[in-house]
């Protein structure tokens, strides 16, 4: 039985046991991300992170990193698509 399903049958978080990165949008404006290992690009176009099962790529226009952690991020700007890549 793999992790997931376990994780899936026990009902715990996925984030916090298999380090799932959560991104939340807040309209078009703002994205939250957690649980991601780094920064890959940034520009004011891409920003693309790598988390620990995929990279995460967020386009838009004027782009900015507005605080990150080793945990978190907030980026802001015109945020026109998020895009998870393998």
């Amino acid at each position: 039985m793999g992790k997931e399903l376990v994780v899936e049958s026990l009902r715990l978080p996925k984030d916090s046991l298999l380090g799932a990165s959560i991104v939340t949008i807040t309209g078009n404006m703002d994205v939250f991300v957690e649980n991601y290992k780094g920064i890959i690009e940034y520009t004011s176009q891409v920003i693309l992170l790598q988390g620990k099962t995929c990279k995460i790529e967020i386009c838009g226009k004027r782009l900015n990193i507005v605080y990150y952690t080793n945990e978190d991020m907030k980026i802001s700007g015109c945020i026109e698509a998020v895009r998870y890549m393998a």
